[in-house]
């Protein structure tokens, strides 16, 4: 026969399956959380570039990418339609002013330029036929009115004798009026020849100077014919650095094509291209920094596009020190234009996380060895520091590495290695 269980012993076996049971609980939440400790993703803190937030000046800049070009550099254009006979210097080679370049076919140039040195000597011989017929001409009409002159002088005395001679009773009216009508006439006449020499040196003088304007014209284009004769022998204009040369003999050139160039490889410059939404903060004699790896250069903002080609405005960068060993021609640049200052901003070091101003989710790290994502607002940036409008304080550590294989993660481990 069953005995009933006292209620003691079933309160105390209660108890016991309780205790085993919270038991068995807490294990698997400790076992969850170890598990789930160690599937948590973690790095080493010695892989990761981490920065602490400080506070300081920034002088800001704008970002522009750039290249390296001789501070001077002349193109050789040729000045005629011809083509290449002979090529006398290679590219790379040292070279004087006067030193030949190369020598182009000026056979037909300088057929051109003997016909014009005679047509140049018949506008001369004109010129001068021209100035004898005038002073002929006008001789001849000088001469007809000192005779105009002798003939109506004679004429006044015979006018004064008739009159004489009619008041003394041997003469008549009719000869005293027929010579005073004489002499009247011829004082016309005189005038008339006066006013015609007048006349002649005024139209002579006219046609010699246009003869001498068309001479002048001539010699203009004369000079200019034999200038582009003289630039077709190809020479260097200076003591330079030979970079490009055509050197392909026989080849047909036309009239402005490049067929040399020479440059100084001894000093440069920087030709840059930024985006036009900071054009307004470029200007000429704005201050700018020139990254070359880890060596940076002064310079200044010396030339600005005035227009903007594709969304980009072109400016040149003088370099204070232009003849730096790091400076190669082409070799392509980090330029920052100092554009403001800022005192007392919150900073961190810039990097290639660093895209522009705008909101960025960085790790930072908290005082329990982890990295925690935090969105953080940055502003503006130079060549060292970018501010941090909000989402950090001074003294926090952030990373500035890539992290983009965390993306999914909130938070990360940090370890160290021993």
């Amino acid at each position: 026969m069953d005995r009933e269980i006292p209620k003691s012993e079933r309160l105390r076996a209660k108890r016991i399956t309780i205790i085993k049971w919270a038991a068995g609980a807490v294990s698997f939440a400790v076992v969850i959380a170890i598990l789930i400790s160690m599937m948590r993703k973690s790095v080493y803190a010695e892989d990761l570039n981490i920065v602490t937030a400080d506070t300081g000046t920034i002088e800001t800049s704008v970002n522009a990418s750039g290249k390296v070009t001789p501070a001077f550099e002349e193109i050789i254009n040729s000045p005629i339609s011809t083509r290449i006979v002979e090529v006398y210097s290679r590219e790379g080679d040292s070279v004087q002013p006067g030193t030949p370049l190369l020598r182009l076919d000026l056979q037909s140039a300088e057929t051109e330029i003997n016909n014009m040195g005679d047509e140049r000597r018949m506008k001369q011989y004109e010129l001068e036929q021209t100035r004898l017929n005038n002073h002929t001409y006008l001789s001849n009409l000088e001469m007809q009115v000192k005779v105009k002159e002798m003939d109506v002088n004679r004429k006044k005395v015979e006018v004064t004798n008739e009159r004489r001679l009619d008041s003394l009773g041997s003469g008549t009216g009719d000869r005293v009026r027929e010579a005073e009508l004489a002499y009247n006439t011829g004082k016309l006449e005189l005038e008339q020849l006066r006013q015609q020499l007048a006349n002649e040196r005024q139209v002579r003088d006219a046609s010699l100077k246009m003869k001498r304007l068309e001479l002048d014209i001539f010699e203009k284009n004369f000079a200019e014919k034999m200038r582009t004769l003289e630039d077709a022998r190809i020479r260097a204009p200076r003591a330079a650095t030979l970079t490009y040369i055509n050197n392909q003999i026989g080849q047909q050139i036309g009239q402005g094509e490049k067929v040399a160039v020479i440059s100084d490889l001894s000093h440069f410059k920087v030709d840059a291209d930024i985006s036009d939404s900071y054009g307004d903060r470029v200007s000429v004699g704005s201050r700018a920094i020139v990254r070359i790896g880890k060596t940076r250069l002064e310079g200044t903002v010396s030339n600005i596009t005035p227009l903007s080609k594709n969304g980009v405005i072109s400016f040149t960068v003088t370099l204070a020190d232009d003849d730096n060993a790091r400076l190669r021609s082409g070799l392509k640049t980090d330029v920052y234009v100092m554009c403001d200052i800022k005192d007392e901003a919150v900073r961190i070091a810039t990097g290639s996380y660093f895209k522009g101003p705008g909101e960025y989710e960085l790790f930072v790290q908290n005082g329990e060895g982890e990295l925690n994502r935090r969105k953080v607002r940055l502003g503006d940036s130079n060549f060292e520091y970018v501010e941090v409008v909000e989402g950090l304080r001074p003294g926090e550590k952030v990373v500035i590495s890539d992290m983009s294989s965390f993306n999914n993660s909130k938070t990360i481990k940090l370890n160290h290695k021993k």
